[in-house]
């Protein structure tokens, strides 16, 4: 027996359209979320209620309503409305829609192109979309759960307006589900008793899809138990998604807490410990992205020149983890992690650059020293830009006693190496430079 009957009265058990897909909201006013863009007199709901819909990308993770939105703004706004994955579309299909689009145009009617994933598509296929949205032949609403500004060419997305989306918080989410629970009649006797909704929201991680086909899920697995009261609650929702309840909510405190217990562990040398709250991340369905990007930071800030190679292996990580997805992800990350937490360690270039900013800070216009400027003009050349700049390779070791810093910062030290791994070298060499510096 299913949980829900369509809207139809068609029995449930003769089609596969997941219950997301059949409560999917129409219009503005039942859409759930996201109120920083769609809230009364907010940016996007304007734009679309006096239709004058730009391209644009949304950036948000699973679930957020990204396509839902694309779909709302189609029918608000009478485009036409055409849906390709980035995963499985090519090329050839972007230019079949491309040239239905200028018909359309023709006609004065608009074409709305949505493309899911769009990070997904290589430069050669943005590329493609570029005069269209130039020339207004289509409105692109690209959807990305990755960082647009580095999986979006640059021509395409400076024709774009960027929307993020966040994730639904619980209480959007329990919305959700109670219209779930009164639209979806519908209901079939004995009406199945929701318990531990809060568990059903939280193992969802702000994914309103996840969270309704979870539930669909659940009910029909205690359905198939029978009884005369139908009860959904802790055990059905942990097999429908196939996760035991663990105390990490990645929208909420103990998502930082563990991420802030994951890169203290690496930068505290202990692999083991920083493995462990690795795998309490990648269990409680964090994104392995998030984990790579951290590391790469981790890479310079905590390890920096005492191990340069720390920055290389974290980049190649993230492109690795990006290549391969989840589960074999999870190698690559406790590699890179176990590497990391047993590096010599080193904040100098951190501390360094934080120190000159400072400085930049409260005197941002000391001049450059003369014999520093560039002197690309004869005025200048008089004027002594550039005079007694003494060219480095032309001494011996190929350093040269000069003033490099501005007057008022000439005796500023910002770079001070650790002693520790690589840098002890670097230490020695820096102190024999930094003698001869004029003072």
């Amino acid at each position: 027996m299913d949980l829900f009957e369509h809207p139809d009265h068609t029995d449930l058990s003769t089609t596969s359209t997941p219950l997301a897909e059949r409560i999917r909201p129409r219009s503005l006013d039942d859409f759930v979320g996201q109120e920083h863009l769609l809230g009364r007199g907010k940016p996007l709901r304007v734009l679309i209620e006096q239709d004058e819909v730009p391209s644009m990308i949304f950036w948000g993770p699973p679930g957020s309503g990204k396509t839902t939105l694309a779909r709302i703004i189609a029918r608000q706004t009478d485009a036409a409305f055409h849906q390709l994955s980035a995963v499985s579309s090519g090329v050839r299909d972007v230019r079949k829609i491309l040239e239905q689009a200028g018909h359309r145009r023709v006609r004065g009617k608009r074409t709305i192109l949505f493309i899911d994933e769009i990070h997904r598509f290589n430069k050669a296929q943005q590329d493609a979309l570029l005069h269209s949205v130039e020339d207004g032949s289509i409105t692109l609403i690209g959807a990305t759960t990755e960082n647009p500004s580095f999986e979006v060419i640059s021509p395409l997305l400076s024709r774009c307006r960027v929307y993020v989306l966040h994730p639904l918080a619980g209480d959007d989410l329990q919305a959700i589900l109670d219209r779930a629970m009164h639209d979806e009649l519908l209901l079939r006797e004995p009406r199945p008793q929701i318990r531990d909704g809060d568990l059903l929201i939280h193992l969802s991680g702000g994914d309103a899809r996840r969270m309704l086909n979870g539930l669909e899920t659940a009910v029909r697995l205690a359905a198939a138990q029978g009884g005369p009261a139908r009860i959904v609650g802790r055990n059905e929702f942990e097999e429908a998604f196939q996760q035991r309840h663990a105390l990490y909510d990645k929208g909420g405190e103990e998502h930082y807490n563990v991420a802030s217990a994951f890169i203290k562990s690496v930068r505290g040398g202990d692999p083991d410990a920083a493995v462990y709250w690795l795998a309490r991340m990648l269990e409680g369905g964090e994104d392995p992205k998030f984990v790579a990007r951290r590391l790469i930071v981790l890479a310079s800030e905590d390890i920096g020149n005492a191990d340069p190679y720390a920055l290389t292996l974290a980049t190649s990580c993230f492109t690795a983890v990006d290549y391969v997805g989840m589960p074999e992800a999870r190698i690559v990350l406790a590699q890179t992690v176990t590497y990391l937490s047993s590096c010599p360690k080193s904040n100098a270039s951190y501390v360094a650059i934080e120190k000159a900013l400072e400085d930049v800070r409260q005197s941002p216009d000391d001049p450059v020293p003369l014999h520093l400027r560039n002197a690309p003009t004869g005025l200048m050349a008089r004027l002594g830009y550039g005079r007694e700049y003494k060219y480095s390779h032309d001494y011996e070791g190929h350093v040269v006693e000069q003033q490099y810093l501005p007057d008022a910062m000439k005796d500023r030290v910002y770079y001070q190496p650790s002693g520790q791994g690589r840098e002890q070298a670097i230490r020695e060499r820096l102190e024999s430079w930094r003698k001869s510096r004029p003072r």
